[in-house]
C-alpha cells in the first residue's frame, strides 16, 4: 500500500510538489536556526567556562556576593589544604587557584616617567606550573601574537590591541598599580613576554595575563586567592554532575553564617547563566512551534484545494467499495510520506548551511566592541546529534495536522454528493 501511495505521489506532482517544498522550507530553518542557536549558547557557555567561570568554582561566601567588584580582601587564604581536599574528594576534576584583579598599568619613557597609562583588567593563572593545564585550557598558544609565553617569574602576557594603545612592545617594561588584599597600593614590575589576542572583546579590549604565583606576591596575598575553578577532565560539563558535587560541598562546608567559610556554585549558577539557557530553551520551543503552525496553516489550504479536486477520486474509490475510514487513512499516510520526504531534504540542506557557519561563522567583533561577555567574536553554528532530527519534529507534525482538519471534509459530505460530483 505504501508503495502504492509512493508512485501516485511522484506521477502526481499537483498533490505532492507544493507540500513537499513547504515541508523542506519550514524544516530547513528550524534545522539551520537550532545549530546555529546551539552554537551561540555552546560557544558563550564554552568561553565563560574557560575564561570566567569554570564548570565550579570556590569562592568565600562573601567574595561571591561582590564578585563582581574583585574583593580580593575577601579571597581565600590557606588554600593549600583547600586544593588537596578537592583533589581528593573529586579527583574527576582539575582544580586550579586564579586571581582577577584590576589596576593601571603604567609605561615609562626612556627617562624612567611615565609615557602612558590605561586600566587593565588581570588575571592571575597558573602559567609556570609543571602540571598546569591553563595554557591549553585558555589556547594560549595560538593565541600568541607577538613574543613568547612567560617561562620565568616577572614576565607577564599582554593583548595585543592593548599592547598597540599604550605603544609598548615585547620586552617592554610596565608597572602595575593596584590594592593589595588588605587595602593598601600595590605596585610591581613586569616584563612584556608577549602579546596575544583570544578573539573576546572582553579580554582583548585590556588585558593582561600573569603567574598566580607573581600576583600573589603583588598583591600580597601568600597561599591565597580569589577563586579555585574545577574543570571536568574531559572538559564537558554534565549539569547534573556539577549541581549534585555544589550541593554536598556546600552541605559539608559551607557555612551561612561564617562569610569566608567556602562556598561552591556551578557554570549556570554564575553570571545569570541558568536563566539565560531557560530562555534559550524557550525560544528555540518557540521558534518550532511558529513554523509549526505556519506550515500547518499551509497545509491545510493545500489540503482543502486538493480535497476539492479530489472529490472525484474519492467518489471513484468509494464506488469500488472503499470506506471513508480508509480513505482518510490512506491521506494521513500520503501525507507521512510526504512529511518524511521534506524532513529529509529540508534537513539535507539545514545541514549543510549549519556546517558551512560551523567551519567559517560570522565576525561579530563591530557589534561586540563594548560587550563585557565571554563570547567570541566569530560566532559559528553547532551541529549536534539533535539537529539531525529536530526539523523532523515540525516536518511531520504539520503535515499530519493538516492533513487530519482537511481530511475531516470527506466525512461530512454525503456519499450521494461523492457519486453526483462524479458523474459531473
Amino acid at each position: 500500500m505504501i508503495r502504492f501511495l509512493f508512485k501516485g505521489l511522484l506521477r502526481d506532482r499537483h498533490r505532492s510538489l507544493f507540500p513537499v517544498i513547504i515541508v523542506s522550507v519550514g524544516v530547513f530553518l528550524t534545522t539551520f536556526l537550532y545549530s546555529w542557536m546551539n552554537g551561540v549558547i555552546n560557544d558563550m557557555t564554552d568561553s565563560s567556562a574557560k575564561f570566567d567561570s569554570g564548570h565550579l568554582k570556590v569562592m568565600t561566601r562573601a567574595y561571591s556576593i561582590l564578585s563582581n567588584q574583585l574583593p580580593n580582601d575577601l579571597a581565600l587564604t590557606g588554600i593549600d589544604k583547600i586544593m588537596g581536599t578537592l583533589n581528593s574528594e573529586y579527583p574527576g576534576y582539575d582544580w586550579t587557584a586564579r586571581i582577577k584583579f584590576g589596576g593601571l598599568l603604567d609605561t615609562p619613557d626612556e627617562n624612567g616617567e611615565t609615557k602612558s597609562q590605561a586600566p587593565a583588567a588581570g588575571l592571575g593563572i597558573d602559567l609556570l606550573g609543571k602540571n598546569s593545564k591553563e595554557i591549553d585550557r585558555l589556547n594560549i598558544r595560538k593565541a600568541i601574537v607577538r613574543g613568547r609565553i612567560p617561562q620565568k617569574p616577572g614576565e607577564i602576557l599582554i593583548s595585543d590591541e592593548f599592547a598597540k594603545r599604550m605603544d609598548v612592545r615585547v620586552n617592554s617594561k610596565v608597572t602595575l598599580l593596584s590594592t593589595s588584599s588588605s587595602g593598601a597600593m600595590a605596585v610591581q614590575n613586569f616584563i612584556i613576554s608577549g602579546t596575544v589576542e583570544f578573539g573576546i572583546t572582553a579580554m582583548d579590549r585590556g588585558a593582561i595575563i600573569a603567574d598566580v604565583g607573581d600576583v600573589q606576591y603583588a598583591l600580597e596575598m601568600p597561599n591565597g586567592t580569589g577563586e579555585i575553578l574545577g574543570y571536568s577532565k574531559d572538559m564537558f560539563y554534565n549539569y547534573k554532575t556539577a549541581d549534585k558535587m555544589a550541593a554536598e560541598f556546600n552541605k559539608k562546608y559551607s557555612r551561612p553564617e561564617d562569610k569566608y567559610s567556602p562556598i561552591m556554585l556551578t557554570l549556570e549558577d554564575q553570571n545569570g547563566l541558568r536563566e539565560y539557557l531557560h530562555y534559550v530553551n524557550v525560544v528555540i520551543f518557540f521558534i518550532i512551534g511558529v513554523f509549526l503552525i505556519a506550515m500547518s496553516a499551509v497545509l491545510l489550504n493545500a489540503g482543502l484545494m486538493s480535497g476539492i479536486r479530489r472529490y472525484g477520486e474519492v467518489g471513484i474509490r468509494l464506488a469500488l467499495g472503499e470506506s471513508k475510514n480508509q480513505i482518510y487513512k490512506s491521506l494521513l499516510n500520503e501525507s507521512i510520506l510526504i512529511g518524511v520526504a521534506g524532513s529529509i531534504i529540508g534537513t539535507a540542506l539545514g545541514l549543510a548551511l549549519a556546517y558551512y557557519m560551523q567551519e567559517h561563522g560570522i565576525d561579530m567583533s563591530g557589534q561586540f566592541k563594548n560587550s563585557t561577555l565571554m563570547v567570541n567574536n566569530m560566532i559559528k553554528a553547532k551541529i549536534s546529534f539533535s539537529s539531525y532530527y529536530i526539523g523532523f519534529i515540525p516536518g511531520l507534525l504539520a503535515t499530519l495536522l493538516g492533513t487530519s482538519l482537511s481530511g475531516i471534509q470527506i466525512f461530512k459530505r454525503q456519499t450521494a454528493s461523492l457519486f453526483k460530483e462524479l458523474e459531473s
